[in-house]
């Protein structure tokens, strides 16, 4: 039953990650599209708030219920596939921790353009392709360790 519960746990977490990254990507890129101040910032504020509320709840739940599942299954966490998934978890949370605050200055830079009505500044706009630059490899880390997670192939890292 414990090994039941940990992984549902572990699952709903993977999900979340995923799906808010997608959902934070997605609305961002909507907001950014359009050039309107007000939009980006309105949206910046609510993408700030769900990385915290969702997917910082995510990042420090993956490893505790990993790290269990593992103990519970009888795993080694030194077996190829979760010793790929941890290096890729960490690789993800590389490219994650910049973006967080990526986020905070956009949406800080938005609200001031907006409340002035002026327009976005060239610092935004490097911040924003930088953000958009760095989804990339997250995400792809991610679905890697979806991967791996489901498959869990055999061979050996070292």
């Amino acid at each position: 039953m414990l090994y039941l519960a940990l992984k549902y746990l572990h699952v709903i977490g993977a999900a979340v990650l995923l799906g808010t990254g997608a959902g934070i990507a997605f609305f961002m890129l909507m907001a950014h599209r359009t050039g309107n101040t007000g939009v980006i910032s309105a949206t910046a504020r609510t993408v700030v708030l769900a990385d915290f509320l969702f997917t910082t709840t995510a990042v420090v739940l993956q490893p505790v219920t990993g790290v269990a599942l593992t103990w519970t299954a009888g795993y080694s966490l030194t077996e190829g596939w979760i010793l790929l998934s941890i290096l890729l978890y960490l690789v993800t949370g590389a490219f994650w921790l910049p973006v967080v605050w990526m986020q905070m200055r956009m949406r800080d830079i938005a609200s001031d353009a907006a409340g002035r009505g002026a327009a976005l500044p060239r610092t935004y706009h490097r911040l924003f392709w930088s953000w958009f630059g760095f989804g990339f490899p997250a995400f792809a880390a991610v679905l890697g360790i979806f991967w791996l997670m489901i498959a869990r192939p055999s061979f050996t890292m070292f």
